[in-house]
């Protein structure tokens, strides 16, 4: 394992131990907005980790708005009863990126705990998938998530399926330039280096939805 690759993982970590708190302190809570619920976590953040940059907006989605993919903004909602919730941020810890998403289930309902099981089962394996790969191009992965969504009985739910991750700033993400997303557009090989000649790292993003129901899941990390 290179030491990009450990450093991302490292930056992980503490992403995870962040989310493992907001669990145990029983922060996502029926009552709360979902700006509430943010600050919340930003805080939180800032007191076990000392940390406030981020390199991508912080996402809190409830609701109908868990349909929602990430370049959109749609209005604040209190979390319900029975409601569907997920986190996505990218906090940066020593210049080292994390993007990490999760989601969890507020009650008992049936489908949204069927649909938090089975994002995490599917990202595990589109993740199998490409680790037996040697050469595969953004598109061909970005079909291959398309397609494990109709596998577990649901809808994919963004317009990609990740995209690179590394050292903050890292390459600029410019959303015209498809080679930096796993997206339809992108025909570039996903094992190719950098243009400095360096691996390049990846985050795998699934974002399954029911339209009808107006639910999504969301669940996000390294590509490893």
């Amino acid at each position: 394992m290179n030491q990009t690759l450990q450093n991302l993982i490292a930056a992980e970590q503490k992403a995870a131990q962040l989310f493992s708190e907001i669990e145990a302190r029983g922060m996502i809570s029926a009552g709360k907005t979902e700006k509430e619920l943010n600050t919340d976590v930003y805080d939180l953040a800032l007191e076990m980790f000392g940390i406030s940059k981020y390199w991508h907006k912080r996402i809190v989605r409830a609701g109908k708005n868990t349909l929602a993919p990430y370049d959109e903004n749609p209005p604040n909602l209190i979390l319900q009863n029975d409601d569907i919730v997920f986190l996505d941020f990218g906090p940066v810890f020593d210049e080292w990126e994390a993007d990490f998403g999760r989601t969890y289930v507020v009650g008992n309902d049936a489908k949204k705990h069927k649909l938090k099981q089975d994002i995490e089962l599917a990202w595990k394996h589109c993740r199998d998938y490409f680790l037996t790969q040697t050469s595969i191009t953004g598109a061909q992965y970005f079909d291959f998530a398309v397609k494990s969504a109709a596998k577990f009985g649901w809808e994919f739910g963004g317009p990609i399926a990740g995209h690179l991750i590394g050292h903050f700033p890292h390459e600029r993400l410019d959303k015209e330039d498809k080679t930096n997303y796993i997206h339809p557009d992108n025909h570039v090989d996903m094992f190719a280096p950098d243009t400095e000649g360096n691996k390049r790292e990846w985050i795998l993003e699934i974002h399954f939805i029911d339209a009808s129901a107006e639910i999504g899941g969301f669940f996000e990390q390294v590509l490893v």
